[in-house]
C-alpha cells in the first residue's frame, strides 16, 4: 500500500513538472562560472540589459517591502547569470536598520548573508547572491546617492544587480512597481545624451535634487518574472487561501496616506511651475524650454494620480456591484431553511 501511494506521488509530481518553464530554476554551476571569468561587463559597461525574477521571489519582496510601512527595508536575491541576463530564482530578507530615507547594511547582516548562503549550499542549493533590493516607500524606483554607495561596494561580488520596489505604488496602481539598476564603473562617464531624457520618472519634490544629482551614475534594466510550476502550485494555495482578503481590500482606504501626499506634493509642484512660468518674460528660449518639460511632468504626475484614483472607485463600485447583495441573500435563504 505504502508502496503504490509513493508511486501515485512521484508520477503525481512528474506530471506537474513542465521541463520548459522549470527550465530557469536548473541551476548550470559551469556556464555561470565560464561568464564570470570572461567578464564581458568589465569591456561593456552595458553588457547586462535584463532581469528575470521568480514570480515566488518577486512575492516575497514585495511582501518585505509592504512590511516595512513607511520605512525602507532590505534584503538580498539568489540566482545566477546568463548571456546579459540576471535571473534571480530566490530572495531572502536582511536584518537590517532602515528609516524613512535610506537603509545601512551592517556587520549583522552580512553576517546573516554569509550564514543563510552556506545553509543554502548545505541544503544542495548553490545558486550565487547576485544582487540585492530595496524598497522606496512612496517614491518611485530610482538610486539615492546612499544606494549607489551600496551597490558600488558590491563590485567586488560583481555581477551584482540593485532592485528597488516602491510598496505604496504598487497597492496604488495594482501592480509592482518595480525597478533594476547597474552602477557604472568610476572611470566611465556616459554619454550626455543618454540622461538628458531618460523616460518618464515620478520623483516627490524633496527627492528632486537627490534623483537628479545621482542619476547619470547608473542605468536600468528591463524586468520581467517568470513562474515554474511549482510557482504555479504556490500562488494558487496563496489564492485560494487569502482571496477573500484580496477582493475586500480597498487600495483607496489603504493607500490614503500615501495619496494625500501625492496631492500635497502635485500642489507644490503646481506652484512651483506657476512661479517659473510667471519669471519666463526675462529669460531665453532654453529656459523656456526647461519650464514647459517641467510642466509636462507636473501634468503626468497629475494625470497619473487621477488614473490610480479613478481605477480604486471603479474597483469599489465592481465589488459592490457583484456582492452587495450576496449577504442579504444568504441571510433570507438562512431564515427560510
Amino acid at each position: 500500500m505504502q508502496a503504490a501511494q509513493k508511486s501515485w506521488e512521484f508520477e503525481n509530481t512528474v506530471r506537474l513538472v513542465d521541463l520548459q518553464r522549470d527550465a530557469l530554476y536548473k541551476y548550470d554551476a559551469d556556464a555561470h562560472n565560464d561568464l564570470v571569468t570572461a567578464k564581458p561587463w568589465a569591456k561593456d559597461p552595458h553588457y547586462f540589459k535584463s532581469v528575470r525574477i521568480s514570480a515566488v521571489a518577486l512575492l516575497k519582496m514585495v511582501m518585505h517591502a509592504r512590511s516595512g510601512g513607511s520605512l525602507e527595508v532590505m534584503g538580498l536575491m539568489q540566482g545566477y547569470i546568463l548571456p546579459e541576463t540576471f535571473v534571480v530564482t530566490d530572495a531572502f530578507r536582511l536584518p537590517v536598520e532602515g528609516t524613512e530615507t535610506r537603509v545601512n547594511a551592517q556587520e549583522e547582516a552580512y553576517e546573516y548573508m554569509v550564514a543563510y548562503l552556506s545553509s543554502c549550499r548545505e541544503a544542495g542549493r548553490m545558486e550565487n547572491a547576485v544582487g540585492w533590493y530595496h524598497s522606496h516607500p512612496g517614491y518611485g524606483c530610482w538610486l539615492s546617492g546612499i544606494d549607489v554607495s551600496t551597490q558600488d561596494m558590491q563590485q567586488f561580488n560583481d555581477p551584482f544587480v540593485a532592485v528597488v520596489i516602491d510598496p505604496d505604488r504598487t497597492i496604488s496602481a495594482g501592480k509592482v512597481e518595480i525597478g533594476a539598476f547597474r552602477t557604472f564603473p568610476k572611470d566611465y562617464t556616459p554619454p550626455a545624451e543618454e540622461h538628458e531624457d531618460d523616460g518618464y520618472q515620478s520623483i516627490p519634490l524633496n527627492k528632486v535634487e537627490d534623483f537628479g544629482a545621482h542619476a547619470s551614475q547608473y542605468y536600468s534594466l528591463e524586468v520581467s518574472h517568470f513562474k515554474s510550476s511549482l510557482d504555479t502550485q504556490l500562488l494558487s494555495l496563496l489564492w485560494n487561501k487569502y482571496w477573500v482578503v484580496t477582493l475586500s481590500q480597498n487600495s483607496l482606504f489603504t493607500t490614503r496616506d500615501y495619496g494625500s501626499k501625492q496631492m500635497i506634493d502635485l500642489s507644490q509642484k503646481i506652484k512651483r511651475a506657476a512661479r517659473g512660468i510667471e519669471s519666463t518674460s526675462s529669460r531665453g528660449a532654453a529656459f523656456n524650454t526647461n519650464k514647459d518639460r517641467q510642466l509636462e511632468k507636473v501634468v503626468r504626475d497629475g494625470h497619473r494620480i487621477v488614473v490610480e484614483e479613478m481605477s480604486g472607485l471603479i474597483a469599489t463600485d465592481v465589488k459592490k456591484t457583484l456582492f452587495q447583495n450576496v449577504g442579504e441573500n444568504v441571510t433570507r435563504e438562512t431564515q427560510y431553511d
